[in-house]
């Protein structure tokens, strides 16, 4: 009989940590918080934290025969790859006229994909859920901010993502601590299967 003991630790800590850190840096900016012109200072975090750390924790969920945890951390870590080439490369590029509906078009399809990848969230925990139905709205509000150039909605969608991100934070601090104590410290709300 086959040992199927992971051989490796949870990447998932990771990749979420990632993920909080990328989208609250990013968010603050949607929000209006700081000041736009300081928005370059997420494109490294983008590549680097968002993108490929995230996508080395998805190719470790492979590892651990984790489906959902594998999509999820390589598609968002493509994700923050993508971003940081499109602003850095093409939207600059882009005619001013229409840039709005290449960025809208950008937004919806990784807000189709949230959708789907929320439906699917249902099979693992409640924080799960709440991060997916979180990045839903945030998609959703950034997507219609960027097709109607509204800098309420994309606003609205920055706040969104800020509390996304401490979602995300507090699940990849449940899973470390969950993991050092070896007993549950902070719920993550599993379902029964």
């Amino acid at each position: 009989m086959a040992d199927n003991t992971p051989t490796i630790a949870d990447p998932g800590p990771l990749g979420l940590a990632a993920f909080a850190l990328t989208t609250f840096m990013l968010s603050i900016f949607n929000a209006g918080i700081l000041n736009a012109k300081l928005t370059a200072v997420v494109l490294p975090l983008a590549l680097i934290y968002g993108g490929v750390a995230q996508l080395l924790a998805g190719m470790w969920e492979f590892k651990r025969n984790n489906v959902f945890g594998a999509v999820a951390f390589t598609s968002y870590g493509a994700f923050w790859i993508a971003f940081f080439y499109y602003v850095k490369y093409v939207a600059g590029g882009l005619p001013a006229s229409d840039a709005n509906k290449a960025t809208g078009l950008f937004l919806l399809a990784w807000l189709i994909f949230s959708v789907l990848m929320f439906v699917a969230s249902f099979g693992t925990n409640g924080i799960l859920v709440a991060i997916f139905g979180l990045l839903v709205i945030t998609f959703g509000f950034l997507t219609i901010g960027a097709f109607g150039n509204s800098a309420g909605a994309t606003k609205i969608g920055g706040y969104f993502g800020i509390i996304l991100a401490l979602a995300a934070w507090y699940a990849a601090m449940a899973n470390i601590a969950n993991t050092t104590f070896g007993k549950p410290v902070f719920p993550l709300f599993p379902f029964k299967k």
